[in-house]
């Protein structure tokens, strides 16, 4: 006997004056019955805001999230629904992967992101780790993520003052419910890493921002690696206090450097492996830079975004 497939809205967020939209083209590709899909794009100037009101708006059972740029495999909505046959499955989502033809600044930006010593659980998000498993917030990334939707308006869908971590804390929240959440390595799309060095430095100061706000409002002990970063930065600044020991402490960090980029040498050689290096230490110093300053930040992006303007438009299949 065939199980009955879920119906799905795809939620897409782009800006208001976006004429390209990769995601609803990959979106209309998908291989699911038409009567049970929907694509909502969501056009605005704030991502957790444009969400929740396609979210407000949306029919299916099922709510696949994307990222205006995510390419997402037709195969990955009859993937992932399997996995929604059981009740307590809430969450279920998947890397995203760099393109292939992907230039090469950008390759070397999606070693970093998929490295252990710079992203720790997290590189998860940027490669296929593992087998499809039980997971947490810190392996699923919102641009490649399916939730129930009655589940996710029950929690009054995402905190719109924890932008980029509202998904994190909700997913916590999900969890802490007793909600079961999936990594499935083989659910993937396909997007670009930022293209330029000011883009990706911008994007890890927010990323560590975004977890420390997190952690303020939500705080729970899977936070606790995300304090390495900021006190590694607290290191550098007493290094010259530190002496001798504060050089040994410096030379068996960069030895560990060392053993990450020699691991990946096999899958992407030698020339891109060590220009891994200067990229993996910026993170450390930006994210850990960007998380001093979201302990201190004012939690307040949120308080006047439901007059934002949002439009929703409804894609033709």
């Amino acid at each position: 006997m065939n199980q009955r497939l879920p119906s799905v809205t795809v939620i897409i967020p782009a800006r208001p004056d976006q004429t390209e939209i990769k995601a609803v083209g990959a979106a209309r590709q998908l291989d699911y019955p038409p009567e049970l899909l929907e694509i909502l794009v969501a056009r605005g100037r704030q991502p957790s805001v444009q969400r929740n009101t396609a979210l407000r708006a949306a029919r299916g059972e099922l709510i696949y999230f994307l990222d205006d740029d995510s390419i997402v495999p037709p195969h990955n909505l009859r993937r992932a629904a399997e996995n929604f046959s059981e009740v307590k499955t809430q969450i279920v989502g998947g890397p995203n992967l760099c393109p292939p033809a992907a230039p090469a600044l950008e390759k070397i930006f999606a070693l970093v992101l998929a490295s252990w010593i710079a992203f720790g659980p997290s590189r998860a998000r940027y490669a296929p780790v593992g087998a499809r498993r039980d997971s947490g917030e810190k392996e699923l990334i919102l641009c490649n993520l399916l939730a129930r939707r009655e589940t996710l308006l029950e929690l009054g869908g995402f905190n719109e003052k924890l932008y980029p971590n509202e998904e994190n804390a909700l997913m916590d929240e999900i969890q802490k419910r007793g909600g079961r959440l999936l990594y499935d390595p083989e659910l993937f799309v396909h997007r670009r890493p930022r293209g330029t060095i000011k883009a990706f430095a911008k994007m890890l100061l927010t990323y560590g921002r975004g977890r420390a706000e997190q952690f303020r409002v939500h705080p729970t002990w899977g936070s606790a690696p995300n304090f390495v970063p900021p006190l590694f930065c607290v290191f550098l600044i007493a290094l010259p206090l530190l002496g001798r020991i504060g050089l040994v402490m410096l030379g068996i960090y960069f030895l560990a450097v060392l053993v990450q980029v020699t691991a990946l040498i096999p899958r992407a050689g030698i020339f891109r492996s060590l220009a891994t290096i200067p990229f993996i230490v910026l993170t450390h110093i930006l994210y850990g830079l960007g998380f001093w300053r979201g302990l201190f930040t004012k939690l307040n992006r949120g308080e006047n975004k439901s007059s934002v303007e949002v439009v929703l438009e409804n894609i033709k299949l």
